[in-house]
């Protein structure tokens, strides 16, 4: 598998199936987003998620795919530095506000700091159309945000969950590049992502020890059922669009994984029971078109 996907770096076929993963990336990530947030405390709810796919990846880690090479290590201790950061300041987000508010607040942030950030990493360029499809993706996903904000009820406090939410988008365009950059440093991309879950898992499971052992026995089970089917969505959202960044450009694959707040918004109505009006139908529109015009422009 490994051999076969490198084989189709930088070909039309791998450009396609880029494509692909990038949008798999973004249904998977809203439904991700939507199990943290959920009824339950979003620490714990990351906690059993994250401990879940650091234990499966494990044997997958030691005894599957190829061990990394020495200079991998390095880059696996920044790796977790950055989403150590980003899952701590999601997680205070997700504590402050309603999910469908700060969600496109941190996804619309992301993109632009990734495409200047794979320009300045990997010498990638969009062209002029591209920048204007990443602009209408950006501002429909904030403006989907500011619909949103307006709608939060007199006397609910958002501007410290707005501030939270800029800074997850700053460390989500940083996890992007700098991932992009890891799993193009090794020869095996599964040894990077099987490597990296086991490794990312161990973090917010030590940071909420406490929090557990004060946890209601009844609220386990769920939180922990919820954490093994949160782990398989994270490897196939994760796992495609670090695939993408390999097969593809980093800057394309991270514009087109943002459409998740298109999917985020169909999540908070239907799961969450949050409403969707024509307004917001509109603006994911417009992210969607503008993620389209992203694609045909750099085609």
């Amino acid at each position: 598998m490994s051999s076969y996907m490198i084989s189709l770096v930088g070909t039309p076929q791998g450009h396609r199936l880029a494509i692909g993963l990038a949008l798999l990336a973004a249904v998977l990530h809203a439904l991700f987003g939507a199990l943290q947030k959920g009824r339950d405390d979003p620490w714990l709810a990351r906690a059993a998620i994250d401990a879940s796919y650091g234990i499966i990846a494990t044997p997958f880690a030691l005894f599957v795919v190829p061990w990394p090479e020495p200079w991998m290590w390095g880059i696996f201790g920044g790796a977790f530095l950055i989403h150590a950061g980003y899952k701590v300041m999601q997680a205070m987000t997700y504590d402050r506000a309603p999910y469908t508010v700060v969600y496109p607040v941190v996804r619309g942030t992301g993109p632009f700091f990734t495409v200047i950030g794979a320009g300045l990493v990997f010498g990638e360029h969009f062209a002029a159309l591209q920048w204007l499809g990443l602009l209408m993706l950006v501002g429909g996903i904030f403006g989907l945000a500011g619909y949103n904000i307006a709608r939060v009820p007199v006397g609910q406090t958002i501007l410290p969950a707005m501030g939270l939410a800029l800074i997850t988008g700053g460390f989500v365009a940083a996890y992007t590049t700098y991932d992009a950059w890891g799993i193009r440093a090794t020869a095996d991309p599964f040894t990077f992502l099987a490597w990296f879950f086991m490794i990312d898992g161990v973090f917010i499971p030590v940071v909420t020890f406490r929090k557990w052992r004060d946890l209601d026995r009844a609220r386990l089970m769920p939180l922990l059922k919820r954490g093994v089917f949160g782990a398989f969505v994270a490897y196939f959202s994760f796992g495609s669009v670090m695939m993408a960044t390999r097969l593809d450009r980093v800057g394309e694959a991270a514009a087109l994984r943002e459409t998740s707040t298109v999917f985020a918004a169909l999540i908070g109505w239907w799961i969450l029971g949050e409403k969707v009006g024509r307004v917001q139908v509109a603006l994911m529109a417009l992210i969607a078109c503008g993620a389209v015009v992203v694609e045909w422009a750099g085609a």
